[in-house]
């Protein structure tokens, strides 16, 4: 089973770290906040969503299946 990343959107304030660890699956809208790339994450991407879901500001990331 592959590994999928969400956002929490009330926890996040739009720091946009998670976009520059991730650019392949995240990108950010207008005012700064996530947009997910909803496909599960292949193994060579997990290595680094584990790590932008580490260094959220705010842990509105999470790795989850």
């Amino acid at each position: 089973m592959q590994a999928r990343i969400t956002v929490d959107r009330t926890a996040c304030t739009a720091h946009g770290l998670c976009a520059e660890l991730l650019p392949e699956r995240i990108t950010l809208d207008e005012w700064g906040y996530p947009l997910l790339d909803d496909a599960p994450l292949p193994a060579e991407a997990a290595r680094r969503a584990r790590r932008a879901a580490a260094d959220c500001p705010m842990l509105a990331l999470r790795l989850g299946r």
